[in-house]
């Protein structure tokens, strides 16, 4: 039996296992991963966070994400400012720092004690880079899901995501369209499916639920594509916020070409060992 150091963070709800692999971590496999998130048999998170050293020259620190299920993810942007403050606690992560992700280059900017932005890069929309199955990148697709006739959006901000928008999000058919959404055979590699209820130009709702883990409590990548996907279609502002059932996060996007920035809350919830 071996022991393993965590330390259990949250951000706007979003939960995770921060695992520092540039420390004394190691990584676990797909059944160790699993049983970590698990709520009941193990820590309980909605992703494990794995932090190691950078692999470009101009990052800090890199970081990798796993699913509740034992899959990678693309980006996470609750998790990222968690690993940001993580990386400022433990390792005395600059203001203005670079992190390498799977989905791309992350720059870090602190706001206080809790509060981090993140550049999270460009939105893609070209289908084959989401992946998404269509002949043609557009605003929406009419898509057929569970014998319903929706419109979507999708894109990839370093993951995959479908965004719906719904007039109540609270009574949004989340549990019955976002398993069915997340593996449409329109998404070879799944998706993440944001339901959004547009308030006002610059303050919406969203509900997500997130591939390989089911509905969260808050989902920053989520934010950032349900704000871009109403931006293009004229119904938001440059600066929009999100409310989630976890908490606000803030998004801000300019228009494409430009990357998008996500401000939220991250924090230290505790640490310990956990023997595998």
């Amino acid at each position: 039996m071996s022991t393993l150091r965590f330390a259990k963070m949250e951000g706007a709800g979003n939960d995770f296992v921060v695992l520092d692999l540039a420390g004394d971590a190691f990584e676990p496999d797909v059944v160790q991963a699993r049983r970590i998130c698990d709520r009941h048999f193990g820590i309980g998170c909605d992703q494990i966070l794995l932090i190691e050293a950078a692999q470009s020259p101009d990052a800090a620190f890199g970081y990798r994400i796993l699913n509740a299920d034992g899959s990678i993810a693309g980006q996470c942007g609750n998790g990222a400012r968690c690993v940001a403050l993580y990386l400022r606690e433990r390792h005395g992560l600059a203001d203005g720092a670079l992190l390498d992700s799977p989905g791309g280059p992350v720059q870090v900017r602190f706001i206080g004690a809790d509060r981090v932005e993140l550049a999270l890069g460009k939105p893609r929309f070209e289908p084959a880079q989401i992946p998404f199955d269509a002949a043609q990148s557009a605003a929406v697709y009419p898509i057929d899901v569970a014998g319903e006739a929706l419109e979507i959006a999708a894109m990839s901000m370093g993951n995959p995501h479908a965004v719906v928008l719904v007039e109540d999000c609270a009574k949004a058919p989340v549990a019955r369209l976002g398993p069915a959404l997340e593996t449409h055979p329109r998404f070879p590699d799944r998706c993440n499916v944001g339901f959004a209820q547009v308030l006002e130009p610059g303050h919406i709702r969203l509900r997500v639920f997130e591939r390989g883990v089911g509905e969260t409590l808050a989902c920053g990548s989520g934010a950032c594509a349900a704000v871009v996907a109403l931006r293009r279609r004229g119904l938001l502002a440059a600066s929009v916020a999100v409310d989630l059932p976890g908490g606000r996060l803030e998004v801000r996007w300019r228009g494409p070409g430009d990357p998008v920035y996500l401000i939220g809350p991250a924090r230290f919830v505790f640490e310990g060992e956990y023997l595998t």
